[in-house]
This record gives C-alpha cells, structure tokens and sequence, in this order.
C-alpha cells in the first residue's frame, strides 16, 4: 500500500498559509487602555481650541464667542467618536455618552493649565455635555452613511477657527432679567432696616451655602450705607479684596432702599473671578437691586429685586445660569438678614 507525501495531501494547507488563517481567525489583540485613548485624543484637540480660542472680550477668538461655547465642545465629540470608529463599529449610545466623558476631561485640561477658572468650568459642563453628544451623533451619522469621515472630520475642526475670526463683527444680543423673593422676619421694621444698611464682619458660615459661593464667587464681608457728597452710598466688601459701590437712587427710610452698581478698574482684583463673569464686564452686568420693608403682624416682610443684563450668543442658557444662582444668592441674602435682625430683637 502506498502512502501519499505530507506535501502532497490536497486537505491540507502549507504552514505559512495555516499559520496565516489561524491568525485570522485569532481575536484581535488590544492595546492596554485602548477604550480611553479616544476619549483623550477628543479632550487634547478641544483644549488645543481653548488655547487658540484666549482673544479679549468682544474680540476675535475670545472664549466667549457663540463659535467657541457650541463648536468646540461638538468637535471634542466628533474626535472621540471618530477615533473609535476607527477600532471598531460603535453603538448610538457610545456616541451620547462617550462625548460626556471627553468634554469633562477638556473642562478639567483648562483647569490644570491654568487658562480657565473654576466658576466658568462648573457653569459650562451641562451645556459642553449636550453639545459633544451632538458632534458625536453626527460623526457616527457620517463614519455610517459616507466613506470620506476624515475630511469631514477636518471640516468640521476648522468651522470654530473660521466663525471665531469673523463672529465679532456682529453685536451680541442683550437681554435683561430679573427676580425677586420674599422672606417673613420676627423683627420690627426698624431692626431690619438697620441690619440692611449696616452689615459688618459677615461670616462665611452665614451665607457659604449659596450656590455662587460653593463654585467660587468671593462671599460679602460688609455691606456698609455711608452718607458723601454725591449722596447716599453702600460700601461692599467681598473676599479676596473686592469691593465696589452701590448707589443709592431711592430711600425711604423702614420702607424702601434701591441703587445702582458702580464698579472701578480696581474693583475686581485679578483672580478674584474668572474674566469672563466679572460683573459689569462685557458679558455680564448687575443693573440695580432693592429691598421692601412691609410691616406684618409680628414682624416685617422683607422683598429683594435684583436685575441683570447678560450678552452673548447664548443668552438663553447664560440667562437661566443667572436666574438660577441669583435667585438662589437672593434667597440666601434674606435668611442672612432674618438670622441678624431676629438675634438682635431677642437679644433687645
């Protein structure tokens, strides 16, 4: 009986071709970590934009600009998506939550390197969040339906540089808000109108839980109504040597007291907030506040108004972001004052 050569059998493959096949076969081996380099690579070119993005306020390539706040954080998206669409097909969830993550990472890049401040980096994230979902579902969109999703990758990175050059020839929107809450205090009129034009040594434990104070704003040390030449003025300190007037335009004593805001040059010393809230800036303005006093049975009701203007190309989200912290600043003033005035009349 005769035997075939190995060689020679037809069932079977020379070594080099079955080592071949095996490896194809073979599960593809991944680098170490390999799930977060796309998150990472989605950051690094988003912080790349912010540190291009560092003009001055109202001017080409400011933070600020619409261009920068709903672009970049898209093209962070895009970038995380596209780089892992490169590894592997991915689901439409990946492309909503994995730009969350990248974005994050961004917020937290500016922070380390020392080109944003923690106010705007708490403020911002929601709205980043929303806006890298949506660069993330579009690159999935395009890596799905086209078989060109680099170049419009490249596009897509290069439409905050374009818009950021040009945006500033145009206005921002100006849009003016306001609120007001009321607070019932077991005081006399006269108490609460003391403590109102005579606030000194507050303490961070009297108003440290408000919601501006937690994500960095200087909290008040005095409040001080002081008579001078040009009339009626009440002195405020902050934390962190600020410190401004505000200007009385109406006074009815155990009744009314209304002014306006007047910020100098120095009133905001470097640090003490991030450039683009500081109050009277080109984004953002405090306008006027006031107090009522109406006599209640068993004490005084107490009423804050407080306006603002903010301009920019989001005014519909920075104004909510005001809405909510002002509202909750004002709530937190009132208790400041209940504490003070009720601990003084029992103490009388």
């Amino acid at each position: 009986m005769s035997i075939e050569p190995e060689e020679t059998r037809p069932h079977e493959l020379p070594p080099i071709e079955a080592d071949a096949s095996q490896m194809r076969d073979m599960p593809k081996r991944r680098m170490p970590f390999a799930w977060f380099w796309p998150l990472l690579v989605g950051a690094a070119v988003a912080l790349v934009l912010r540190i291009a993005f560092s003009g001055l306020p109202g001017q080409r390539f400011s933070a600020m600009l619409g261009s920068f706040i709903y672009l970049a954080p898209a093209v962070c998206g895009a970038v995380t998506v596209y780089m892992a669409e490169r590894t592997e097909r991915r689901s439409w969830g990946y492309c909503i939550w994995a730009p969350w993550v990248s974005t994050a990472l961004f917020v937290v890049g500016t922070l380390l390197v020392f080109i944003e401040g923690m106010i705007c980096a708490i403020v911002i994230v929601p709205l980043f969040s929303v806006m890298g979902s949506l660069g993330g579902l579009a690159m999935g969109i395009v890596c799905r339906i086209t078989n060109w999703p680099r170049p419009a990758l490249y596009s897509f990175a290069l439409l905050p540089l374009v818009f950021g050059a040009i945006e500033p020839r145009w206005s921002n929107p100006e849009q003016i808000s306001s609120t007001s809450r009321t607070l019932f205090i077991a005081a006399p009129a006269e108490r609460v109108w003391h403590e109102l034009n005579d606030a000194r040594d507050i303490r961070p434990g009297e108003v440290g839980d408000a919601w501006a104070y937690r994500i960095g704003v200087p909290m008040p040390v005095a409040g001080v109504t002081e008579d001078t030449p040009e009339g009626r003025v009440r002195k405020v300190q902050w934390q962190k040597d600020v410190h401004f007037d505000e200007i009385i335009t109406e006074w009815q004593p155990l009744q009314r007291v209304k002014w306006r805001y007047r910020f100098s040059p120095d009133s905001f010393p470097a640090g003490a907030l991030d450039d683009h809230v500081v109050i009277g800036g080109h984004y953002f303005d405090l306008r006027d506040s006031a107090y009522t006093l109406t006599p209640r049975e068993g004490g005084t009701e107490l009423r804050i108004d407080v306006s603002w203007r903010v301009s920019t190309r989001f005014n519909w989200y920075a104004d909510r972001v005001a809405q909510f912290l002002l509202g909750d600043f004002s709530e937190h003033i009132l208790r400041f004052y209940k504490a003070r005035s009720e601990t003084a009349a029992a103490a009388a």
